[in-house]
C-alpha cells in the first residue's frame, strides 16, 4: 500500500464517527414507491449490467427468506383463526354395565347400555375473544412484517449507498493512476534535459506502480460491495456490473423536531399500540376463563333384562374457577402495563437514534461543503501551480508529490463524507418511515 493511500486512509478515518445503518422511505408490503432516496440514488436502467436502487429494492423484497416467512406465519394464523372460532366439539359415548360378572350378572342378561352425546357451553364470551386474540395476532403479524421489509430496504440502500461510493473511488483511482503518469512523464523530460536526477525518476516511477496497485485494489473492493448487495436477493453472482446514482445530492440538514415528529409514526412505535391491544384481547381471554363453563351430557340408556329404555341426562359446571383463573388474570394484566413501559423506552432510544442520524448528517454535509467548496479548489489551484512551477525548476519534486497528495485525499474523504451523508440519510428516513425532501 503506498505512503499517500496509508496517509489518507488515516485521515479518512477520522472523518468516518458515523453509524452505518440505514433505512428510508415509508414502506408497506405491496412495495411503497415513496422513496426519495430512490430519485435520488436510481435512474431508469439503460443498459442490462446497470442497476436502479428500485430494482435492487424489488428484488430483495421478492427473494430474500427473512420476509417469505410471513407468508407461511400468515397461513398458520389463519388456520389458528379457524381452529379458534369453532364451537365446542360434540362427543358420542357408550357405556355398558352389568355384564361378564358373577351370578345372576354372568352373561349380559342383566346388561345395562347408554348411549350419549356430551358437549360443554362455554360462558363468558371465551369465543368471541379466542377469535379476538387471533385478529390482533394477525394485525401484529402484518405490522412486524412492515418493520422487518423496512429494515430489509435499509440493508438494500446501506450496501447500494456503498457500492456507489466504491465506483467513485475507483474512478478516482484511475484518475490518480493518470495523474501519477502524467508525473512519469514530466521527470523523464526534465531527467532527459538534465535539470534533475535519476533519483526523482524512481521515485515517480514508484507511484506510479502504486497509483496501478491501488486501482486493483479499489476493484476487488468493487467486486466485494456488488457481491455484498447481490445476496440479498439471493445471487452469488452479481448479475449487474454498475449501480445507477449521485452519491453528491445530499439535500440540506432540516429540522430535528419536525422530524421527530413524524418518527414517533414509524412502524416500530406503532407495533407498541397493535401489542397492547393484544395484551387487551388476551386480558378479557383470560378473565372469561374465570366463567365456569357447563358440561351436559345427554342420551337413552337401554335394560336388556326388562327391554326397556330411559332417557339420561347430566349436568356439570366446575367449582371455583374464578380463584383457579386469578393468576392468568394477573398474568395478562401485568403482559399489558409491561407494554406502556416498553413503549416509552422505545421512544426514548428512538429519539436518541434519530439525534445521532441526524447531528452525523448535519455534520457530514458541513464537512462536504467545506471540502467541496473551499480545501479542493484551493488544492487543486496548488497542483496546478507546483506542477507549473516544478516544469520551470522553481518547485522540487516533493513539493509537487505532497500537492498531489493532499488532493488525493481530499478528494477521497469528499467521497467518504458523501456516502455517509446518504447512509444518514437513509437512517432518517428509515426512523420517521418517510422520505425526507429534496429541502431537507
Amino acid at each position: 500500500m503506498p505512503y499517500w493511500v496509508n496517509n489518507m486512509r488515516k485521515k479518512i478515518d477520522r472523518v468516518k464517527c458515523f453509524s452505518t445503518q440505514r433505512l428510508f422511505g415509508r414502506y408497506k408490503f405491496t412495495m411503497s414507491p415513496v422513496l426519495v432516496i430512490t430519485a435520488l440514488l436510481g435512474s431508469p436502467l439503460s443498459e442490462a449490467e446497470e442497476i436502479t436502487l428500485s430494482s435492487a429494492i424489488q428484488r430483495a423484497v421478492d427473494k430474500n427468506p427473512s420476509l417469505q416467512v410471513y407468508r407461511y406465519r400468515s397461513l398458520e394464523l389463519e388456520g389458528l383463526a379457524t381452529m379458534e372460532n369453532l364451537s365446542p366439539g360434540l362427543e358420542l359415548s357408550a357405556d355398558i354395565e352389568n355384564f361378564a360378572g358373577s351370578g345372576e350378572f354372568s352373561g349380559t342378561d342383566n346388561a345395562e347400555m347408554t348411549l350419549a352425546i356430551s358437549s360443554v357451553i362455554e360462558l363468558g364470551g371465551k369465543r368471541q375473544q379466542r377469535g379476538v386474540v387471533v385478529s390482533q395476532r394477525q394485525k401484529m403479524m402484518r405490522a412486524d412484517r412492515e418493520v422487518a421489509a423496512l429494515d430489509l430496504i435499509g440493508e438494500v440502500t446501506r450496501r447500494y449507498v456503498e457500492t456507489i461510493a466504491s465506483q467513485q473511488r475507483l474512478e478516482l483511482a484511475v484518475r490518480a493512476r493518470e495523474l501519477a503518469i502524467t508525473t512519469l512523464n514530466s521527470v523523464e523530460k526534465r531527467v532527459e534535459a538534465g535539470a534533475t536526477s535519476k533519483v526523482e525518476l524512481l521515485r515517480a516511477q514508484a507511484a506510479s506502480y502504486q497509483a496501478e496497485m491501488v486501482v486493483s485494489i479499489e476493484q476487488d473492493q468493487l467486486a466485494k460491495k456488488r457481491l455484498a448487495l447481490s445476496v440479498l436477493w439471493g445471487e452469488d453472482k452479481p448479475s449487474f456490473l454498475k449501480v445507477s446514482g449521485n452519491l453528491f445530492d445530499l439535500g440540506v440538514a432540516g429540522d430535528f423536531e419536525a422530524l421527530y415528529s413524524r418518527a414517533i409514526k414509524n412502524p416500530s412505535i406503532q407495533l407498541f399500540a397493535n401489542e397492547e391491544r393484544l395484551r387487551d384481547a388476551e386480558l378479557r381471554l383470560a378473565k372469561a376463563g374465570s366463567s365456569s363453563d357447563i358440561n351436559w351430557s345427554v342420551g337413552a340408556r337401554h335394560f336388556k333384562e326388562t327391554d326397556d329404555t330411559a332417557v339420561v341426562a347430566s349436568v356439570s359446571v366446575p367449582l371455583f374457577t374464578s380463584k383457579r383463573n386469578a393468576g392468568s388474570s394477573q398474568a395478562a394484566l401485568a403482559a399489558k402495563n409491561k407494554v406502556a413501559i416498553e413503549r416509552d423506552l422505545a421512544l426514548l432510544k428512538l429519539r436518541a437514534s434519530l439525534f445521532s442520524a441526524f447531528t452525523n448528517r448535519e455534520q457530514s454535509l458541513n464537512y462536504y461543503s467545506l471540502l467541496k467548496e473551499r480545501i479542493i479548489p484551493s488544492l487543486q489551484e496548488a497542483l496546478v501551480e507546483t506542477q507549473s512551477g516544478y516544469e520551470r525548476g522553481r518547485f522540487s519534486y516533493q513539493e509537487w508529490l505532497a500537492a498531489r497528495q493532499e488532493l488525493l485525499e481530499s478528494e477521497y474523504a469528499l467521497i467518504t463524507v458523501a456516502e455517509q451523508a446518504q447512509v444518514h440519510r437513509a437512517e432518517i428516513e428509515r426512523l420517521t418511515a418517510e422520505p425526507l425532501s429534496l429541502g431537507e
